[in-house]
Formats: structure tokens, sequence, C-alpha cells
């Protein structure tokens, strides 16, 4: 169980994130002078350095993205120049990429950053530069909702790469697209002209994922913890029948794997951040059974945030590092493992940093929610989060090595297939970077400093 501190003052972490920052524009330059591009995306560090893995293309926004982030959060001129021309030059390919669920991911954290600071006045206004952001981000809700499913009951789904009957956790923080676009005013166009509403589409995945995805301990099957989540729900496109829960980077259907619960706690998060701006006659007027009013809705989502988070407090090592699966089937053989510090480097189970790096913004971002409504619980999750991130920022899972290209150590990718590359003398992965959670990482700790400093803590929306 992790920790929870009784320190209240986020002051504590700055000098930390001072460091992790510079460490990151670091990080960066090496990416920029050594990366080729024409391997694609960069994924995970072989040794220090990063490699491509070949399943879906969707951390290339995260590389150039992190660049944006660590400009917003030195004021690196080299890292925004950078990041902002990459951005033009080879994006472009994931505004029309039809086969994946990512484009939140790809998307939002280029185009939708430098929109941002664009809207902040942290880069200088140009009203042509404006419009072509505005447009990329539209055209990617749109293009993300063509992979609708559509089930009974006005339910459904954004699938899978898997294809029309799959479900994925991690899909909940890619809506952030579909969020955006509509925020723009754009839509859906289908067959017979016939328009369909991306806010309904993202509250019809959202409600979906959240009856099928997570469990609240109603006794649905003989795994039905509060808080659990199933990686991969599966149904019969046919029929619109559930069929049952699916994973393919957990060790199971039954247990959890973390960093999909990660991508549940921070993508409902900041969904609770952004219904709340909503009027509530956009709610209204959509005429869904399951979400009457704008208060339905934020009730479902916080109940839901609330059950996760939860869990994730109570099944996670002290220090707040996860291993990758609350079921992993050596923990056995690490005695009273959720009762001690997290091992990276332990004979039998790897740990995921990564998880930890998106679960941290969700816990912060959620306490904030409850704060004048729950302050009991907002503080519960407030302090658990500082905890996190104290651990994340420590010599332990900051890679200070000159030569690593990777910030954040000890991130796992795909376990069940053995991709994660095991250094000499080690019997796990651990000492390797991702660029998910790379960007992470920064993304938490640009939320943190602002709010350290004073200033308003960044939402996506806010373009």
């Amino acid at each position: 169980m992790i920790q929870i501190t009784e320190e209240r003052d986020l002051k504590s972490l700055e000098k930390p994130l001072i460091r992790m920052f510079e460490l990151a524009t670091h990080k960066i330059d090496l990416i920029k002078r050594n990366w080729d591009e024409k391997k694609g995306a960069p994924v995970f560090t072989v040794d220090g350095k990063y490699s491509s893995r070949g399943w879906t293309e969707w951390t290339q926004g995260f590389m150039y993205g992190n660049a944006l982030l660590a400009y917003e959060a030195t004021g690196d001129r080299d890292s925004l120049q950078w990041g902002r021309s990459k951005t033009v030059e080879q994006m472009a390919p994931h505004l029309s990429h039809f086969g994946v669920h990512d484009h939140g991911f790809n998307n939002i954290s280029t185009y939708g950053n430098l929109l941002r600071l664009m809207k902040n006045g942290e880069l200088e206004y140009n009203e042509w530069e404006k419009n072509f952001y505005e447009l990329a981000l539209k055209l990617s809700g749109a293009v993300q909702a063509r992979r609708f499913t559509s089930l009974p009951d006005q339910l459904g789904y954004v699938s899978s790469f898997n294809g029309a009957h799959s479900l994925f956790a991690d899909t909940i923080r890619s809506m952030r697209i579909l969020a955006v676009s509509h925020h723009l005013g754009h839509f859906f166009w289908g067959e017979q002209d016939k328009k369909t509403s991306l806010l309904r589409l993202l509250l019809s995945h959202a409600e979906t994922t959240a009856r099928f995805n997570v469990y609240f301990g109603e006794k649905r099957d003989s795994w039905d913890e509060r808080g659990r989540v199933a990686h991969e729900s599966i149904f019969n496109v046919e029929s619109g029948s559930y069929r049952c829960p699916g994973s393919q980077q957990g060790y199971s259907p039954f247990s959890t794997w973390t960093r999909g619960q990660a991508w549940i706690l921070t993508g409902y998060a900041e969904q609770l951040e952004y219904i709340a701006t909503l009027d509530e006659s956009e709610i209204r007027d959509l005429r869904l059974p399951y979400y009457p009013d704008k208060e339905a809705i934020l009730s479902r989502f916080q109940e839901l945030a609330e059950a996760v988070a939860d869990h994730i407090i109570t099944h996670t090592p002290v220090d707040g590092i996860p291993y990758w699966d609350t079921g992993a089937p050596l923990l056995y053989k690490m005695d009273d493992y959720q009762n001690k510090p997290a091992d990276p480097f332990n004979p039998y189970e790897p740990v995921d940093a990564s998880a930890a790096a998106i679960s941290v913004q969700g816990l912060f971002r959620l306490a904030e929610t409850l704060k004048e409504g729950s302050p009991e619980k907002a503080l519960r999750y407030q302090n658990a989060a500082i905890t996190m991130m104290r651990t994340l920022l420590s010599d332990t899972y900051l890679s200070t090595k000159e030569n690593h290209e990777g910030l954040l150590l000890h991130s796992i990718y795909h376990q069940p297939n053995g991709w994660d590359h095991i250094q000499k003398g080690q019997k796990i992965s651990n000492g390797e970077s991702s660029m998910w959670g790379d960007y992470h990482l920064i993304e938490a700790g640009v939320y943190l400093y602002k709010r350290i400093s004073g200033k308003a803590a960044p939402v996506f929306f806010d373009i």
C-alpha cells in the first residue's frame, strides 16, 4: 500500500522538478543527434539507446511532445524549434492513420501542445499557424471517431487496433482528441452526410469502458474487485453483446495490468475537468439515456476515478511504484512486497515506472477536482501522489547517466511478448526507458511546476 505522506506543500518538489527538466533537455538533445527517423518512432531503450518496435506507431508524438513540454518548463528555444518543426515534417501521417486508437496520444502531444502554448502566450501568435494546428486536431478527432463500434442502448466505443470487437482501457486517455475536436466545433461526418457529435461518441465510449473494463465490487464475476481494470473488453459485433475480458499486455484478463489501470485513472480525471466546463444544454441535447444531465456524468466519472485510485493506493508498494501487473506470476516469491519499496532489481518480476508516471497526474488532478466537495479524499489522493512523484524524481528512477537516452528508468512495454531488454547480469528487464514514460513524467512535472509557481495548471482543452 502506498505510504501516504503527511506533507501538504508541493514546494518541496520544486528543486527535484528543475533537476528533472534539465535532464530531460539533455536527453532530448541526445535523441535529436542520434535518432534515425527512417526507423520510425522510438519506443524503448536497449542498453540506454532508443530503439523502434513495430506494433503500432503510437509513440512518435511523445518524442516531439517531450521537446515542447521541455520548452514550456525551461524556455529552451532549441527544444521548441525542434518539436515545432518536426511536428510539421513528421506528424501528418498520424492525422490520417485510420488503423489505430492512439490519435489522442500522438496529436494532442504535438499539435495540441503547440496550440495550447500559443493560446497561453507562451508561443508567439501566428494566425496561419493557429489555423493549421486547429485543422489538424479537428481531423484527428474525426479520423479517430471512424473506428467507432456501435452497441445497443446508445453505447459503443472506439475500437482498438485488434479490430471492431475490441475495446482497450488505454483509449480513454486518447479520447482527449474527440474532446478537443468537438471543442473546436468539429463533428463526425459519415454516410449520407450523417453528422454525429464527437461529444456523444466520447461519452458513449466512456460509459462503455466504465461498464466493461472497470470493476466496482458488484459481483459481476469471480474477480470483481472494486477499482480493478481489465485491459480489453471483447464484444460480438453482430449482436452487440459483451463476451469476455481480455488482455494484450497484462498477465491475464483477471488481473490488473497496471499501465492500463493508469490510463483509466488519468483519462477519467482529465475528462472530469473537461465535462465540468460544458454547458448543461450540450449534455441534455444529446439525449443519452445513461447521461441525462451533466451531474450524471460527473458523478459517474468521479465514482470510477475514486475506485481506481483507491485500488492503486491499496495494491501498490509503499513508494508508489507498481509492478507491471497485480497478478504477475512470481510476485508470490517476493515476501510482503506491497509493504516495501518496489525493487526494480529483484530477480522475479519487473516494476513499471511508466504506470506511476501516468497515474501520478491522475491522482493530482482528481484531488483538485475533489478539493471543495470532499477535502479529506482530496488530501489523501494528493498526498499519495506526492509520495509517488518524489520516488519518480529520485536517483533510483531518474536516468542520470550522460549517454543514456531515456529519462525515466524501469519501464516495461510488453512483458508477455518478452520485448523488453534484459541487461547482462539481470534476470528481468530494468534500467531501461520508454518514450511514453518519459513524456508522462515531463507532463506531470509541468503540471506540478505550474501549480508550485502559482500559475494555472495546464489542461488539454485550453486551446
